[in-house]
């Protein structure tokens, strides 16, 4: 069994809650829209952290982080890139990866709003955005996921909240 925790769309910053609500996760993944470099270093120095590129982070971050990750892990493979789309509506190209890569999970960022869900066209795969953990957007409320992973199953989902929307 693998406990993940999911974060996106830090935009350079970090809530130092992520680290108690992650404490117990075995990885942590981040979704994109990164930002500081910093950030990227912290959840690093923390757990083993898989991460993609988003929109708006810099070469730096490129050099660090590809645009998308296909792992399997306990049975279950995962696709994850920043820009996706929702079901049925995904972004250019990646309904034709979904297509080829037929992953069980889908996660994606950008549009920093929380949600998860089975698409039945592409056979009960789940999509997953964990919304926006940072300031920066226009959601209200800053927000993580936490699941688990286990025997080819996605399993004991919840759903955090780190707190209203503020600046930093």
């Amino acid at each position: 069994m693998k406990r993940i925790g999911l974060i996106s769309d830090t935009h350079s910053y970090l809530d130092e809650s992520v680290f108690k609500h992650f404490e117990n996760c075995d990885e942590i993944w981040h979704a994109g829209d990164i930002g500081n470099p910093n950030v990227l270093d912290r959840l690093e120095a923390f757990k083993p952290t898989v991460s993609v590129f988003g929109n708006i982070d810099d070469q730096q971050i490129r050099l660090r982080a590809p645009e998308k990750q296909v792992i399997e892990i306990e049975g279950v493979k995962i696709y994850m890139i920043h820009i996706g789309g929702t079901p049925p509506r995904y972004a250019k190209d990646v309904l034709g990866d979904l297509r080829a890569e037929k992953p069980d999970l889908f996660i994606c960022g950008h549009s920093h709003i929380l949600k998860v869900m089975p698409d039945k066209n592409l056979g009960g795969m789940i999509y997953m955005n964990p919304g926006a953990a940072g300031h920066h957007g226009f959601h209200r409320v800053r927000t993580l996921l936490r699941f688990e992973l286990a025997d080819g199953k996605i399993q004991n989902m919840e759903a955090i909240e780190l707190g209203k929307r503020g600046r930093n």
